[in-house]
């Protein structure tokens, strides 16, 4: 079985998906303590170190190391700030990456990485992990085209050793139009749950910007994109539908009661089919639908990671 490092694992959405790719994955770190309480919940035979990664002296020995460094500075929904540090946590991924030297990497972050004023840092990290000695490619996939019941777009950086050869190829679509699936809905996804589960969704008004835009889908659509900030979460379908007034001005059609998703239904939308969320010291409402919204749709990376060629004999 093939042994991987994970970096900048959240609560492990990518783990998942390396995992029943046929993976061992041997260490996983990230900052957020409630990240790590639902990963060791989940996946309790990884070593977990919790931390900053740069505190990371050394890495174990791997056959593949993973990352997803953290996606605010490239995001629609964050600053959009191309100066931040944040967006230069791949060195530090770059530094594990010449450390341990394994036969291959996979990288993911947000699609808006390739925007103009992002485009140089994708360029350095390109050329970063060539310079260290790897084949780099880049494509930018759509997680409802492999299986996940929402519309979430990501980049991901693949690459292969160079002494090995090898150039990865991309996966094709496994879902949607011309393919054996059809796209997976909100209602296969979340069907079985309670329309109303007391605690588990956030209830409070919703504000001006929230109603700037259609957040609703029907139960036999994709979602849309899961996010981690809980006010933003889009509309549970049980809510009534919204029509636009005028630029950026929607309403609801009638007064009955309108609902967001709830942690355990974005975890089921984002592709986690019985996802722990251990009560802890950190278990508040908004860290649950943090860390969901943080996470990579297992379904997703499982594609990418079974995409490379078998090189670990």
């Amino acid at each position: 079985m093939p042994s991987v490092v994970s970096l900048f694992s959240g609560c492990g959405g990518s783990d998942a998906g390396v995992i029943k790719a046929g993976f061992n994955v041997l260490m996983a770190n990230d900052i957020l303590p409630y990240a790590r309480d639902v990963y060791i919940n989940n996946h309790p035979q990884t070593d977990y170190i919790l931390g900053n990664i740069k505190n990371i002296a050394s890495f174990p020995a791997a056959e593949l190391l993973i990352g997803c460094y953290p996606c605010q500075g490239f995001s629609q929904g964050g600053v959009r700030d191309a100066s931040r540090k944040i967006n230069y946590l791949y060195l530090d991924f770059a530094r594990a990456l010449k450390d341990i030297k394994p036969k291959a990497f996979i990288v993911e972050n947000v699609s808006g990485m390739v925007r103009k004023n992002f485009k140089h840092l994708l360029d350095d990290q390109i050329n970063t992990f060539s310079a260290i000695g790897y084949n780099v490619k880049f494509s930018v996939l759509n997680a409802a085209d492999y299986g996940v019941p929402q519309q979430r777009k990501r980049i991901f950086i693949v690459g292969i050793r160079q002494d090995l050869g090898i150039d990865y190829i991309f996966p094709a679509p496994t879902h949607g139009p011309n393919c054996t699936n059809a796209y997976r809905t909100i209602k296969e996804a979340i069907f079985d749950l309670p329309l109303w589960p007391v605690g588990e969704y956030y209830d409070l008004d919703f504000h001006w910007y929230y109603l700037s835009r259609d957040r609703r889908q029907d139960w036999n659509e994709i979602s849309k994109t899961i996010v981690s900030n809980p006010r933003h979460m889009p509309l549970h379908p049980v809510s009534p539908l919204l029509y636009k007034v005028e630029h950026n001005i929607w309403k609801f059609v009638s007064d009955a009661p309108a609902r967001r998703f709830s942690y355990k239904e974005a975890a089921r939308l984002q592709g986690f089919e019985n996802l722990i969320f251990p009560e802890t010291d950190a278990s508040s409402m908004n860290n649950k639908y943090t860390v969901v919204g943080n996470a990579v749709p297992p379904a997703l990376f499982h594609a990418v990671a079974k995409a490379l060629p078998d090189i670990w004999g």
